[in-house]
């Protein structure tokens, strides 16, 4: 039985579509990534999941309807959430913890999301991160069997995001279903078993980011600067391309790269530089919708390079 079973879901807001027509099925110890730019309706589909704001189409949480299960079951950090200021990281973890028969240890919680040093710090002087984590927090101190974040990780640095993600893996590899939304093609491409790609209310593809990419990724590039000539590339098996001085070859494997570079110098053609780059989750979701989204990696812009590579 799936955790969370959506069909069709239908949400209007005056003229605006939110959503329109999302069907889904989370399993139980499932991390599920929904991606898609601000105005997607990623914020409405949480609503609609937990059954804080009505939708057409139909929605269980453990084979009921969201309003009766059990709210010790499910954990929720809302994308605006403001708990209390004049509280200290500490004392909201442990007011949160009080609505519920059963909470974990404040401290325990706190230790996971990294808050633990600055425990006894009032919200109100935090970090934009540190805020951002001690909310995750209060989602987390029901121990909860489902565990929804609306953009979890906005604000948090590199390193503050890397143990969440760690943390949240954890929860998952103990039975814990997670639930995510996120700008970041790269959170959803490392963290997610399967990723949902939403745009303007409907999602385009839902599948694992694996599958994604080898089906709408594309070819990987492999960019080499430096002084060719329109022989360049016909010395290999790979489609190339000479433009403006630079070599482009698709589908160069990484491994071969090396040898790539021995045959320009081999043929005495100089080689300043390489960009390699995969295809990822920003280009698979530019394929399907058209549309880039802000915080991915981006393939063009985010390739390996190496410098004086003739040297």
């Amino acid at each position: 039985m799936a955790v969370i079973a959506a069909e069709d879901l239908y949400r209007r807001y005056g003229d605006t579509v939110a959503l329109d027509g999302v069907s889904l099925a989370v399993e139980a110890g499932e991390i599920f990534g929904l991606v898609g730019p601000n105005g997607a309706g990623k914020t409405t589909l949480v609503r609609a999941l937990t059954g804080t704001t009505d939708a057409a189409g139909t929605v269980e949480l453990f084979g009921t309807a969201p309003e009766r299960v059990d709210r010790d079951r499910i954990g929720l950090l809302p994308q605006e959430f403001d708990p209390p200021e004049r509280l200290t990281a500490r004392e909201l973890v442990a007011f949160y913890g009080g609505l519920y028969d059963d909470p974990r240890p404040t401290e325990d919680v706190l230790a996971a999301v990294g808050m633990a040093d600055d425990a006894d710090t009032y919200y109100e002087n935090l970090s934009g991160g540190q805020k951002r984590r001690t909310c995750v927090s209060t989602a987390l101190v029901n121990d909860p069997d489902l565990l929804v974040l609306d953009e979890p990780t906005t604000g948090i640095d590199p390193a503050g995001r890397h143990t969440l993600w760690n943390l949240l893996e954890g929860l998952s590899n103990d039975g814990t279903t997670v639930f995510i939304t996120t700008h970041y093609m790269e959170e959803a491409e490392e963290l997610a078993d399967r990723v949902g790609l939403l745009t303007e209310g409907t999602l385009a593809a839902v599948d694992t980011p694996r599958n994604l990419i080898e089906t709408y990724g594309g070819d990987s590039l492999l960019y080499v600067d430096g002084e060719f000539d329109e022989s360049a590339p016909d010395l290999f098996s790979y489609d190339g391309s000479l433009n403006d001085g630079r070599l482009t070859l698709r589908n160069v494997p990484p491994e071969e790269i090396g040898t790539v570079v021995a045959q320009l110098e081999a043929e005495e053609f100089s080689v300043e530089s390489l960009t390699w780059t995969d295809p990822d989750l920003e280009d698979v979701y530019l394929e399907l919708t058209g549309q880039s989204i802000s915080g991915g990696r981006g393939a063009a812009g985010d390739g390996r390079t190496v410098e004086g590579a003739s040297d």
